[in-house]
Protein backbone atom coordinates (compact mmCIF):
# COMPACT_ATOMS: atom_id res chain seq x y z
CA UNK A 1 0.00 0.00 0.00
CA UNK A 2 1.33 3.35 -0.54
CA UNK A 3 -0.45 7.06 0.10
CA UNK A 4 -0.14 9.90 -1.71
CA UNK A 5 -0.51 13.19 -0.66
CA UNK A 6 -3.11 15.91 -2.70
CA UNK A 7 -1.73 18.99 -3.74
CA UNK A 8 -3.93 22.60 -3.28
CA UNK A 9 -4.27 21.82 -7.55
CA UNK A 10 -5.94 18.81 -6.67
CA UNK A 11 -2.36 17.37 -7.92
CA UNK A 12 -1.03 14.04 -6.59
CA UNK A 13 2.20 12.52 -7.06
CA UNK A 14 2.15 8.95 -7.78
CA UNK A 15 4.70 7.07 -5.89
CA UNK A 16 7.85 5.66 -7.74
CA UNK A 17 7.20 1.63 -7.03
CA UNK A 18 3.37 2.55 -8.54
CA UNK A 19 5.07 4.15 -11.63
CA UNK A 20 7.37 1.36 -11.79
CA UNK A 21 4.52 -1.14 -11.38
CA UNK A 22 2.40 0.95 -14.08
CA UNK A 23 5.12 1.30 -16.33
CA UNK A 24 4.65 5.09 -16.15
CA UNK A 25 7.00 7.83 -17.36
CA UNK A 26 6.25 11.35 -17.31
CA UNK A 27 3.94 12.78 -20.17
CA UNK A 28 2.40 9.35 -19.63
CA UNK A 29 -1.94 9.38 -19.03
CA UNK A 30 -3.33 7.20 -16.53
CA UNK A 31 -7.28 5.93 -16.70
CA UNK A 32 -9.33 6.33 -12.99
CA UNK A 33 -11.82 3.34 -13.12
CA UNK A 34 -14.80 3.06 -9.98
CA UNK A 35 -16.01 0.18 -9.74
CA UNK A 36 -18.42 -0.61 -6.95
CA UNK A 37 -17.63 2.67 -5.02
CA UNK A 38 -13.51 1.67 -5.16
CA UNK A 39 -11.24 3.60 -7.79
CA UNK A 40 -8.56 1.89 -9.89
CA UNK A 41 -5.48 3.63 -11.31
CA UNK A 42 -4.19 1.84 -14.95
CA UNK A 43 -1.92 3.31 -17.49
CA UNK A 44 -3.94 4.43 -20.08
CA UNK A 45 -1.84 3.05 -23.07
CA UNK A 46 -1.89 -0.41 -21.72
CA UNK A 47 -5.87 -0.20 -21.33
CA UNK A 48 -6.03 1.18 -24.77
CA UNK A 49 -3.81 -2.36 -26.43
CA UNK A 50 -5.79 -4.36 -24.37
CA UNK A 51 -8.99 -3.13 -26.11
CA UNK A 52 -7.43 -3.54 -29.50
CA UNK A 53 -6.24 -7.02 -29.00
CA UNK A 54 -9.62 -8.22 -27.69
CA UNK A 55 -11.35 -6.36 -30.92
CA UNK A 56 -8.78 -8.90 -33.61
CA UNK A 57 -8.85 -11.53 -31.24
CA UNK A 58 -10.38 -14.73 -33.29
CA UNK A 59 -9.23 -12.42 -36.68
CA UNK A 60 -6.59 -14.53 -37.97
CA UNK A 61 -8.39 -17.83 -37.44
CA UNK A 62 -11.51 -16.13 -39.35
CA UNK A 63 -9.29 -15.05 -41.93
CA UNK A 64 -8.12 -18.78 -42.22
CA UNK A 65 -4.52 -18.33 -40.51
CA UNK A 66 -3.82 -21.38 -38.56
CA UNK A 67 -0.28 -20.64 -37.36
CA UNK A 68 1.85 -17.36 -36.89
CA UNK A 69 3.86 -18.82 -40.11
CA UNK A 70 0.64 -18.37 -42.13
CA UNK A 71 0.64 -14.76 -41.50
CA UNK A 72 4.10 -14.34 -41.75
CA UNK A 73 3.66 -15.66 -45.56
CA UNK A 74 0.55 -13.67 -46.21
CA UNK A 75 2.38 -10.48 -45.33
CA UNK A 76 5.19 -11.51 -47.25
CA UNK A 77 2.80 -11.58 -50.39
CA UNK A 78 1.55 -8.65 -49.75
CA UNK A 79 4.58 -6.63 -49.92
CA UNK A 80 6.27 -8.65 -52.97
CA UNK A 81 2.70 -7.26 -54.86
CA UNK A 82 3.33 -3.81 -53.00
CA UNK A 83 6.60 -3.66 -54.82
CA UNK A 84 5.55 -4.63 -57.87
CA UNK A 85 3.41 -1.69 -58.13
Amino acid sequence: MEIAKISSKGQITIPVSVRNRLHLNAGDKVLILEENGRFYIENAANVAFQHVEDGFRGAAEEAGFETEADMQDYLKEIREELRRR
